[in-house]
Order: structure tokens, then C-alpha cells, then sequence
């Protein structure tokens, strides 16, 4: 499998250096001729990035953002996030041994015009190299539970976010989003019937909603 040679730029963003070192040699094997750099932060893969201008970007998905700081999933989500909306045909890999809370950028991706492919951190090298030339063709691979699962709108997830990150009540989420309060009871409406969460006698909805939106990995 080593005929796909021509000459291209690779980021790979991984903060364990032994993972990072395999996934590198296994690269080099494909793409003989290949620029490869590494990052282990978010902050670092954005500065690879934006100097090297690469092909593709392997990047697993739970990252520290600083040297020091700890891996969390919402800072590879965070950076992916700020990936897709800068460079829209950036040829992207995921590596993740729970791909679930990527579900909250399913509308990115739907968007996004590069390659996007999520390979769970338990394939082999050689299925990884696969899922590689894939997102190297520009396409598209996600898991069922995400082709198959909720339709999430990007306003779903803010209003998630701000109400159970932030602690807000409708009316700060209103203003915050810069919509009407019933636009975000409306939101509500939407978000709960997607979750299956409806009107229970002795139960509070917006605390079962929480507990749907944690479980589809809407909100962590």
C-alpha cells in the first residue's frame, strides 16, 4: 500500500507520544514522501496548521489545550470545530475510543467540503491507514449511531450549552443568542421532542432533558 507517494502535508495531534510515533511511522510507510509534523495540544495543532497548511490532520479526539493541562474530549471537539470553519477543505481523521459526543458536530460536518472520517482509536494500523486514504478522497465516514441517530441543530446545542454549562435561565439565553425568549422555548420544544422527553407527572422536564442530552452525548 505504499504506491500513494505523491507529495503531501500531514498534521498528526495526538498528546501520547507513543500513539503519536506509531501513527507517524505507519504515515510514513504509506506516504513515503509525505511532510509530516506533530502537535500534542490544541493550541499547538492550530499553529502546525495554520504554518504548514497540510493535506490532512489526524487528530485524536481527547486533547489537552495547554502543556500541563489535562485531555478532555471538549477541547478536540473545540478544535475541530475551529478546523472545519477555517480551512472548509481540510481533509480530516478522528481518532477516538468513544466517538459519541461528535454527534453535537454533525451539522459542521454535513457542512464541512473536506474529507471527514472518524476511526475508533481500537482499529488496526491498517484499517487506520484505510480510514487515511479516505478522508485523503474527501469522504465521509461517521458511526451508525451518528447516520442513523438525532438530527441536532447547531441552536439545539447552544441552548444546551448555555443552560447547563452556564447555569443560564431562557431569558439570559435569550439575549445571549440574540433571539426572542419564546424562540428559545421554542428551541426547547424541539430539542425535547428529538430527546423522547415529554411531560411526566412528578418528574422535572428540563432536568430529564439533561440527563437525554448527557446520555446522547449532546452536553458532557
Amino acid at each position: 500500500m505504499a504506491g500513494s507517494s505523491t507529495l503531501k502535508k500531514i498534521v498528526v495531534v495526538d498528546d501520547h507520544e507513543l500513539v503519536l510515533n506509531s501513527t507517524v511511522e505507519a504515515l510514513r510507510q504509506q506516504y513515503v514522501d509525505a511532510q509530516i509534523t506533530t502537535a500534542q495540544t490544541a493550541a499547538s495543532a492550530l499553529a502546525q496548521i495554520a504554518q504548514t497548511q497540510p493535506d490532512l490532520a489526524v487528530v485524536d479526539l481527547a486533547l489537552p489545550e495547554q502543556p500541563g493541562q489535562p485531555s478532555r474530549p471538549e477541547v478536540g471537539l473545540q478544535l475541530l470545530r475551529t478546523l472545519m470553519q477555517q480551512y472548509p477543505s481540510l481533509n480530516i481523521v478522528v481518532q477516538s475510543a468513544n466517538a459519541k459526543s461528535l454527534v453535537r458536530l454533525k451539522p459542521a460536518i454535513n457542512a464541512h467540503e473536506g474529507g471527514f472520517i472518524i476511526a475508533d482509536k481500537s482499529l488496526s494500523l491498517r484499517e487506520m491507514l484505510t480510514k487515511v486514504e479516505w478522508a485523503m478522497q474527501g469522504l465521509v465516514f461517521t458511526p451508525k449511531e451518528m447516520r442513523t441517530g438525532l438530527e441536532i441543530k447547531p441552536e439545539w446545542l447552544e441552548v444546551l450549552r448555555l443552560a447547563f454549562h452556564e447555569g443560564l435561565q431562557d431569558k439570559a439565553i435569550a439575549e445571549r443568542m440574540s433571539v426572542a425568549e419564546r424562540t428559545v422555548r421554542h428551541y426547547w420544544t424541539q430539542v425535547q421532542d428529538a430527546l423522547g422527553v415529554y411531560p411526566d407527572s412528578g418528574k422535572n422536564q428540563r432536568i430529564q432533558t439533561e440527563i437525554r442530552a448527557r446520555e446522547e452525548g449532546l452536553i458532557d
